[in-house]
């Protein structure tokens, strides 16, 4: 059984900066994408970063590009979004995601087998 567990959310005024991490267990991950989504009341699930952990190859959306990193520590098999200049639109819940390996849209929530309970982030103006 696949486990995600997130961590690391908070109340940060803009500006500042958050880590959130993503413990992984249950299997193996190698090969698999991992992913961080965001999604706030009434609204769909939105992606924010991505990469294979095989490969590292890594994946931003728009709104965050410079501004977030995602990155692994294979030994604890964890993922972690680092998320700086954090913005008041970026309060959302954040929830990490695997998928096995395939040939994927890896924007896409629909195309994530696993997911994580999520994590508020608020960020105050």
């Amino acid at each position: 059984q696949v486990q995600l567990v997130e961590s690391g959310g908070g109340l940060v005024q803009a500006g500042g900066s958050l880590r959130l991490s993503c413990g992984a267990s249950g299997r193996t991950f190698s090969s698999y994408f991992m992913a961080w989504f965001r999604q706030t009341p009434g609204k769909e699930r939105e992606f924010v970063a991505a990469f294979t952990w095989s490969d590292s190859v890594t994946y931003y959306a728009d709104s965050v590009k410079g501004r977030c990193t995602i990155s692994r520590d294979n030994a604890k098999n964890t993922v972690y979004l680092q998320m700086n200049s954090l913005k008041p639109e970026d309060t959302a819940v954040y929830y990490c995601a695997a998928r096995s390996p395939g040939r994927i849209n890896v924007f896409l929530a629909s195309s994530y087998d696993y997911w994580g309970q999520g994590t508020q982030v608020t960020v105050s103006s």
